[in-house]
């Protein structure tokens, strides 16, 4: 479901943004884990996420197909474990995340 409203979206902006954005596409990581979180204060403050997770999951999303949500196997497990393993579809190629 939040793919096809990701394309949906897409569709949409396409629409407002004109003809030369039809190529726009997204890619999404998610990894499970601990993270730690704090306001980082500059002309800005800002909340920020740091540690492994977050940056498992911006490898995921860096290694990712665009148009599609790609999940570390840690995600993949606790979903399985959920009773959630309809949410996703493995892949058929291996990805190397480092």
């Amino acid at each position: 479901e939040c793919l096809l409203r990701m394309r949906r979206l897409l569709k949409e902006l396409e629409v407002r943004l004109g003809p030369d954005t039809a190529e726009l596409d997204m890619r999404f990581g998610i990894h499970s884990g601990g993270v730690t979180a704090g306001v980082l204060r500059g002309d800005k403050a800002r909340f920020q996420l740091f540690g492994d997770t977050m940056n498992t999951a911006s490898r995921m999303e860096s290694t990712g197909k665009p148009g599609k949500i790609q999940i570390s196997k840690d995600t993949a497990d606790s979903l399985t474990e959920s009773g959630k393993s309809a949410w996703f579809v493995p892949r058929e190629d291996m990805v190397s995340a480092k």
